[in-house]
């Protein structure tokens, strides 16, 4: 009897590791390149170049205001000498207090809540949203059980290209928004 019990269990354990493995064996895998598709949709480029064109003007005005604080603390060491101690004692109030200004200015324009980071999720959050919307439409529709991201810094030693489905992604998403034609695409690195 105990030899029965133990040739059942071996069987039964043979049995569910191939059921796993037919299992395993059924899962899609797919992968997408989305710096790619994001390459290839205008509103995005144009987007960037907006937070690129908004980022250097804040940059200017920060770097020109702590120019002047600059120019007052040299100012302030040139005449410190021959001032009073109240007005030493004012000017440098001052020189702290327009530091402090730049460095609120800076928190407001590029902090983690700043004006950047705000006008970043207003132009390129939905855009992202619409490509992944995209790319769960197409693994579902075709049975994908995953989809992997080669630009998002995941290592993938071998990719067969029949499995990329970027392209897909990119027409799936021309059809609610602007997106270069497949045949102007131009893949690099590949």
């Amino acid at each position: 009897m105990k030899h029965l019990t133990q040739i059942l269990s071996a069987s039964l354990l043979t049995i569910i590791i191939m059921l796993s493995a037919n299992i395993m064996q059924a899962q899609k895998y797919a992968y997408v390149d989305t710096e790619y598709i994001l390459k290839n949709i205008p509103e995005y480029s144009d987007a960037q170049d907006e937070l690129d064109d908004m980022s250097k003007r804040w940059q200017k005005e920060i770097e020109t205001n702590y120019s002047q604080v600059e120019e007052l603390y040299k100012n302030y060491q040139a005449e410190a000498i021959l001032l009073p101690d109240e007005i030493k004692k004012k000017r440098e109030d001052e020189i702290i207090n327009k530091e402090q200004e730049v460095k609120e200015l800076q928190r407001k324009y590029f902090g983690p809540e700043g004006e950047l980071f705000k006008k970043r999720q207003e132009l390129i959050q939905p855009i992202q949203e619409k490509v992944y919307n995209a790319i769960e439409n197409i693994a579902l529709t075709r049975n994908f059980a995953f989809v992997f991201d080669k630009a998002g810094g995941m290592t993938m030693l071998y990719g067969n290209p029949k499995f990329d489905i970027s392209d897909d992604v990119l027409d799936e998403v021309g059809s609610v928004m602007q997106t270069v034609k497949r045949e102007e695409r131009n893949k690099t690195g590949e």
